[in-house]
């Protein structure tokens, strides 16, 4: 079989690909195997490929992938997030594309037309990473809104909700008037924003005098029930129990007395706004004052807002202010920095609202949760850093809003069949729930007709809070054999963004259902950044296209390059010249490969040189093994490939295949090409997770392979007990042969041409690489002596001398004058540098670094002294 002069990546992606999924090597069921299992972190249903995709998904592809050769059975469970807010946000604007309102279609028409553009764009993410290698069992795929998947948030909910941790509410919730629905704290981002301060005058009932008080939201003015005073502030006394006049509204609010006013914002003084604010709602409540909720749904004033009736919040704020100033109630305006919370999906102002809502008491869900991370650890998060953010968030968790006023989504198993706040009974199907409302009611009368189910839907999170254990049927079925077998899963790799969204909650489902931890560890990824360090967007045209890149420099130097600069939980500063190294790695590892199989085979005696060379590269493989397992286990996986890099592309390539390499039309005996074979099939065993096209390439064209012969479910190298002497022994050798070889270079001796090297052992080194001296320093006789050799061109390694006799190969006049140069250079350097520390100013002033940096170059400059004068002692 031909080898390609090159290695065509974008077709053995292909081919290889293919090959794997029609041989089933993705797929796992239980078995006598330890599972290792992975559940991916539902990417959106409408999403595609981005850079942290790339990433996350490259670094579980390699986990399954080792996991696969070193003889689990592997499970990577792939599929997607049905993403409530931003999928309907789109359906939404394709419909209004279209002509057509939500408001004007039916729920039932309406999840059609959700399902028609899920069907339509759905999954393309999935197929993109395909693209990227991941292996994935595809048989496994499952959405959050798949009947089996909903079933099981349904009965979850149902099952809270009996045991009294699921409640409804009348509460302040935080309300994206653009996505027109509640969301969950965690969904709320603070951004500091340059605003105003607008200092508002209160005329006081039945007097000339008025009140000032500052505001940044002078729209809400139309909501106010009081102006609330420090009691404790001497400037207001006399206002205590008397009548403010809002402006605009004219509204008589009284003015109440709370030590809650900070006497030193503002003007001491405070508007009361209880259906807007949730620390106004808490004074609201404990004076009994009136609740007045001005806002649309949208976030447009309603009749409460007067002439300004239908405008947006936004428009009203700078009209109001206007109208304000007019009727001389706009006392001044300032520039102020606040804190404005912003909704994490759809970018919009965040409205405080009242509303009825359904709501998950959080308190006892986080203490198991707590425990096993930070007392237990039987979750362990990467790195460890995490921990303390982790506990802070839980240590302060508040009840979790649940309901979306959404129709994407599950559907809230609450069924109403009168008005008041109670007349609700929650449960799986309508038919329970008739049967639960007759016996609530004792009306038996009452139909299946009766009964309204409550239009919410349940935040997205809900449903994948039970992602690990749902997709193997633990919630419907706990006792199938799928859900014994694979959970709890092995790792998570995720983004420290959703740690709370998405890992805590996971946390405390698994627990409540379970009584398991739902995963072992957690790896969090950091953020893919530009090299300039910027988060990558769209709108700053620093964010590659994905498929480009793979395109461009193949799959694997895309994987390659993103992994090198992937450490657990550092930000990656991305650069598509990382690609292009990952393309070069690829390309050397593809002709150091064309290299071995170009070689003629002989049934020959094997060369002393190529036992060492063999002896030491498998002592070199031994010890890289031990590396790459105790980064893996620590999830440096960037140290992991590394260590792998630096073994094929120096170890191997630059030196292993040199020192074995034949004479020039010379064949190679068997025994060293068999274990040239070896080693290269173990490097691609290593190298196979982060690199799997490249690798089964050569790994088929090395011999001809069975299906249950592939790369791909082949078995990981075995580790073994290594002789670190000899690999300390070979650094040794190696400089001796970098000395030889400078000193070629230097004095323009051919390669081609033999040479005799002389040492003085003063370091008693290893005679052991021998041979591998003689062969790449192209030298004849290597020669142990207790002299000094006159007239020979000298080296040192630490105190080892070495002497090659010239024999008139160099002209020794002018070498002397060469060398006199040098040595009077640096004796000028060296005095230099002890002028700098015997000034005892300069000793005791500099940092120790820098000491410690000017005594190493005066250590150097008398050796390398040292090194001249004995050159010029042997040329005389």
């Amino acid at each position: 079989m031909s080898i390609p002069a090159q290695f065509n990546a974008k077709e053995a992606e292909q081919k290889w690909y293919n090959y794997w999924m029609e041989n089933d090597y993705f797929s796992s069921k239980p078995d006598h195997r330890t599972p290792y299992t992975i559940v991916i972190p539902p990417p959106n249903v409408t999403g595609v490929l981005h850079m942290g995709h790339m990433l996350n998904n490259t670094i579980q592809d390699v986990l399954i992938r080792r996991a696969r050769l070193k003889g689990f059975n592997a499970c990577w469970v792939p599929g997607t997030d049905h993403a409530s807010i931003a999928t309907e946000a789109k359906v939404v604007a394709k419909l209004k594309s279209e002509g057509i309102n939500k408001s004007d279609l039916t729920r039932e028409e309406f999840l059609k037309h959700a399902y028609d553009w899920t069907d339509k764009y759905g999954g393309t993410i999935l197929e993109q990473l395909k693209q990227l290698g991941c292996s994935c069992d595809w048989s496994r795929t499952k959405f959050t809104m798949d009947e089996d998947m909903s079933a099981s948030v349904i009965k979850s909910f149902v099952d809270l909700y009996k045991k009294g941790v699921i409640y409804r509410g009348y509460r302040m919730v935080n309300w994206d008037p653009e996505a027109k629905t509640t969301l969950s704290d965690e969904e709320v981002i603070f951004e500091e924003r340059q605003g105003k301060l607008y200092y508002i005058k209160y005329q006081i009932e039945g007097s000339e005098e008025f009140l000032t008080v500052a505001t940044t939201r002078p729209e809400t003015i139309f909501g106010d029930s009081a102006i609330c005073i420090n009691p404790n502030d001497e400037r207001f006394t006399h206002l205590k129990g008397k009548k403010a006049i809002v402006p605009i509204c004219g509204r008589v609010v009284p003015i109440i007395e709370d030590d809650y006013v900070d006497v030193e914002f503002g003007t001491g003084c405070l508007k009361v706004t209880p259906a807007h604010d949730v620390n106004d709602k808490e004074l609201g409540n404990k004076h009994n004052l009136e609740i007045i909720g001005i806002f649309n749904e949208d976030a447009s004033l309603n009749s409460y807002g007067l002439h300004y009736q239908g405008k947006d919040r936004f428009v009203v704020r700078d009209e109001a202010a206007k109208e304000l100033e007019a009727l001389g109630a706009l006392a001044k305006v300032e520039n102020h920095i606040n804190k404005v919370g912003t909704s994490e999906r759809t970018k919009a102002v965040i409205e405080p609202r009242l509303s009825d809502q359904w709501f998950l008491k959080m308190d006892t869900l986080a203490k198991p949760a707590l425990k096993a991370v930070l007392e237990t650890e039987e979750i362990k998060l990467y790195p460890n850093r995490y921990n303390n953010t982790y506990r802070h968030w839980l240590e302060n968790i508040r009840d979790w809003n649940i309901s979306r006023q959404l129709w994407w989504g599950q559907q809230i198993p609450a069924y109403f069949f009168g008005d008041g706040k109670e007349d609700f009974v929650v449960a799986e199907t309508i038919e329970e729930a008739l049967k639960l409302a007759q016996e609530k009611t004792s009306n038996y009368q009452l139909q299946a007709s009766d009964l309204r189910q409550d239009a919410d839907a349940l935040d997205t999170w809900f449903s994948s809070w039970l992602w690990p254990i749902a997709v193997f049927g633990g919630i419907l079925d706990p006792e199938n054999e799928d859900f014994k077998y694979y959970y709890p899963t092995n790792d998570l790799v995720t983004g420290p963004d959703i740690l709370f969204f998405w890992v805590a909650r996971m946390i405390f489902a698994g627990y409540e259902y379970t009584g398991k931890k739902p995963f072992n560890n957690v790896y969090l990824t950091g953020l893919v950044r530009d090299k300039q360090r910027r988060k990558m967007s769209k709108s700053l045209g620093n964010s590659p296209e994905p498929l480009q890149l793979i395109e461009k420099f193949g799959a694997d130097g895309v994987r390659v390059g993103l992994l090198l600069s992937a450490s657990a939980g550092n930000d990656i500063m991305f650069d598509e010249e990382l690609c292009n190294n990952g393309k070069s790695f690829a390309n050397k590892i593809w002709n150091a490969f064309r290299l071995i199989k170009g070689w003629e085979v002989a049934e020959i005696v094997q060369p002393e040189s190529s036992k060492v060379a063999i002896e030491w590269y498998e002592a070199k493989l031994q010890k890289t093994l031990l590396e790459i397992e105790d980064h893996f286990e620590k999830y440096r996986l960037s140290d992991a490939l590394m260590s792998i890099y630096k073994l094929v592309w120096d170890d191997f390539c630059s030196w292993f295949l040199e020192m074995i390499k034949p004479a020039y039309q010379q064949p190679i005996d068997k025994a060293t090409f068999d274990k040239a074979i070896e080693m290269l099939e173990a490097n691609l065993k290593l190298l196979h997770p982060f690199m799997p096209f490249l690798t089964e390439e050569i790994w088929q064209y090395i011999a001809e392979r069975t299906p249950k012969q592939a790369l791909i479910v082949a078995e990981y190298p075995v580790m073994t007990s290594f002789d670190e002497k000899l690999i300390a022994d070979f650094e040794f050798a190696s400089e001796v042969i970098a000395g030889i070889r400078t000193i070629r270079k230097e004095k323009n001796i051919s390669f081609k041409d033999t040479i005799d090297v002389m040492v003085i052992n003063n370091e008693n080194s290893s005679t052991h690489f021998d041979s591998i001296i003689l062969k790449l320093g192209n030298v004849v006789v290597l020669e142990y002596i207790s002299e000094a050799i006159e007239g020979a061109l000298t080296f040192r390694v630490k105190a080892n001398e070495y002497f090659i006799p010239v024999s008139g190969t160099i002209d020794v006049a002018a070498e002397i004058e060469k060398l006199k140069e040098e040595l009077k250079y640096t004796q000028g350097f060296l005095r230099s540098v002890q002028g700098k520390l015997s000034n005892e100013k300069f000793v005791s002033g500099a940092p120790p670094q820098v000491i410690d940096n000017e005594r190493k170059k005066e250590a150097d400059a008398l050796s390398k002294i040292a090194t001249i004068e004995q050159s010029l002692k042997s040329l005389r």
